[in-house]
């Protein structure tokens, strides 16, 4: 599950046994990326909160491309193929999901979608490179200001998430096996994983 010890939840305690409750209320289940965090609870709560308040002032569509920008460029395997999953039951087909992750910028997305999701890459990439006129560019395709923040803050966000699951060695949970096998391989832009079939 991971390449250091978690907690399973019967042997869960205080604040990471509230944690797990909260999951399994929420979700059926604890998925191994809130296990990978269960030797530091307050840690997963801290990023929760922070999630919540970031997602909040966004649209789900607007904040799910941008996340999955992020994570396929951090080349998250867990963080794409969650959010591809969510991108597929929300808003897209497979086959949509599996061109986005590929080439988003020929993937017949809004020209203010594509633009924010280059945002997105170049944050995790070489945030600052960022110019001036990026950010001119995106006011030009009708992003306020707080909205290109808010951009940025998903973006920097899943920049700590999915690096900290990479590092602790997070193996992707079970439900990603009934994905299609073909955007399961597409979703699969990191570390591979055995168990994964092809």
């Amino acid at each position: 599950m991971a390449f250091i010890q978690t907690i399973p939840p019967e042997k869960a305690t205080g604040l990471l046994t509230e944690v797990y409750e909260k999951e399994i209320q929420d979700n059926g289940v604890v998925d191994n990326g809130v296990r990978a965090f269960s030797l530091r609870p307050a840690v997963y709560v801290a990023w929760q909160q922070l999630r919540n308040t970031i997602q909040s002032n966004m649209d789900l569509r607007r904040y799910e491309l941008v996340t999955i920008a992020a994570a396929s460029r951090l080349r998250c395997s867990y963080c794409t193929l969650a959010h591809g999953e969510m991108l597929r039951s929300k808003f897209f087909s497979a086959e949509q999901v599996e061109a986005i992750v590929r080439d988003y910028r020929s993937a017949g997305l809004l020209p203010a979608e594509v633009a924010m999701m280059a945002y997105a890459e170049k944050i995790v990439l070489n945030a600052y490179k960022v110019t001036p006129d990026e950010i001119d560019g995106l006011r030009a395709h009708g992003f306020s200001d707080a909205d290109i923040l808010d951009i940025a803050l998903t973006a920097a966000a899943r920049s700590f998430l999915s690096k900290t699951l990479d590092a602790v060695g997070t193996d992707p949970d079970d439900r990603f096996m009934e994905l299609p096998p073909d955007l399961r391989e597409t979703l699969l832009v990191g570390r591979p994983y055995g168990e994964m079939p092809q």
